[in-house]
């Protein structure tokens, strides 16, 4: 893919004859066992993957398409996932259906380049890349949606806030886990989950590291998990979003603190000049 923002990760091109043989071997084998794969991506998913807050494009089903006073004013600073809880149980009261809710989530839009970047990673050697999706959004949206889109083979691990429709019709949504870290949202650091992630797969990889972890997002609670990245390994923020900005902060009054490489993105298909 011309231009990729991940064309420090590819293979060099192959010969006509071994592309051809490497098709027709993977045609008639399973793909490589994971502990094979050179790269390990992490993916954020509203505003990375989709292009707007998936919790948002929800609230567009209920009767009116806006929330009430009330409601609205029960969230609490860092603690979204409570408030949306209250939000999913008012759906169910209006009479939101879950396939209204799983239309809904079909639709999400993605960000720009997107889908080209997915099919290019779908297009790579499987020893390649490994992929992970970290949201703070919930299983139902993120299966709904890259299953939709086709694109679910390639993850190999979601992590996000559990969540399934109920006997009644609603969407129950549970925290993804407790921590302590005061950056994050209580029901979910990153930084956590990629520490742990990468040090699981490292001991199943029999002490074998990744040659490059590679951190695609956009949010607040993207920077977090962007600060575990070594100095081998590369960010990807959003342009000019809150992830990008708390770098750029960072690097000006402390240069050098942040260690990995630092490839700002507004399409799937390059980064920014």
């Amino acid at each position: 893919m011309r231009d990729s923002v991940f064309n420090c990760c590819v293979s060099p091109p192959h010969p006509p004859r071994a592309v051809e043989e490497h098709q027709q071997h993977r045609s008639r084998a399973q793909a490589p066992p994971p502990n094979d794969r050179r790269f390990l991506i992490f993916f954020d998913f509203d505003e990375t993957l989709v292009d707007e807050c998936s919790d948002d494009s929800m609230v567009t089903v209920v009767p009116g398409g806006v929330l009430p006073g009330w409601l609205k004013d029960t969230y609490r600073s860092g603690h979204y996932n409570e408030y949306m809880q209250r939000v999913l149980a008012y759906l169910a009261e209006k009479g939101v259906t879950p396939a209204a809710i799983r239309g809904t989530v079909e639709k999400l839009p993605p960000c720009p380049g997107i889908p080209t970047l997915m099919h290019f990673l779908l297009s790579q050697p499987s020893r390649d890349f490994e992929v992970v999706c970290v949201s703070d959004a919930n299983t139902v949206v993120i299966e709904t949606w890259l299953q939709h889109l086709g694109f679910r083979p390639l993850f190999l691990r979601i992590f996000t806030n559990p969540a399934h429709f109920d006997d009644n019709g609603q969407l129950q949504l549970r925290p993804f886990h407790s921590h302590e870290c005061l950056r994050c949202p209580a029901n979910m650091c990153k930084a956590v989950v990629v520490r742990q992630y990468v040090a699981q797969r490292v001991r199943e990889r029999s002490g074998r590291p990744y040659q490059k972890v590679l951190y695609v997002g956009d949010g607040a609670n993207d920077f977090c998990p962007s600060l575990t990245l070594s100095p081998g390994d590369i960010a990807f923020p959003r342009w000019d979003f809150p992830m990008h900005k708390l770098i750029q902060e960072m690097e000006e009054a402390k240069p050098g603190e942040f260690k990995a490489s630092v490839v700002p993105w507004n399409s799937g298909e390059s980064s920014t000049p």
